[in-house]
């Protein structure tokens, strides 16, 4: 498996991690009815996110932000590794996604500002970089 590929694994188990982290305290914090059924705004009274606690929310956030980065990060792995140009460069860029997701979030969690857009930032431009090293 090449480094950029183990990357992308850690990363979907973050992404685990990240569920279990969110759904455990939303589960906590909202009656059983709430979290067993299809969460209907109107069924629930209202936004999930709105219904629980503010870093419960942030944890919501962050755990959809991961889903969204992933898309891209998984792109960028797999085009490094079947155009065979898994190097250095693109090693250091996929741990630096890795480490950045992991700080990500307590950094949304904890609200820690500026560094959760700057933590989001490295993220994003070593996955951006990435995919120009897969052309070049």
């Amino acid at each position: 498996m090449t480094p950029e590929l183990t990357a992308l694994t850690l990363a979907a188990l973050l992404q685990v991690f990240q569920i279990a982290l969110m759904a455990v305290p939303a589960n906590l914090e909202l009656k059983p009815g709430q979290t067993l059924g299809p969460r209907d705004r109107n069924r629930m009274g209202g936004d999930l996110q709105d219904m629980v606690s503010k870093r419960t929310a942030r944890l919501f956030r962050a755990m959809n932000n991961h889903s969204e980065g992933l898309i891209l990060f998984s792109i960028a792995c797999v085009v490094v590794t079947l155009s065979g140009q898994s190097s250095l460069f693109t090693t250091v860029c996929a741990f630096a996604y890795l480490g950045a997701r992991v700080l990500y979030i307590p950094a949304y969690a904890f609200g820690w500002v500026p560094w959760r857009s700057l933590i989001w930032a490295v993220g994003y431009l070593a996955t951006a970089a990435m995919l120009v090293a897969a052309l070049i």
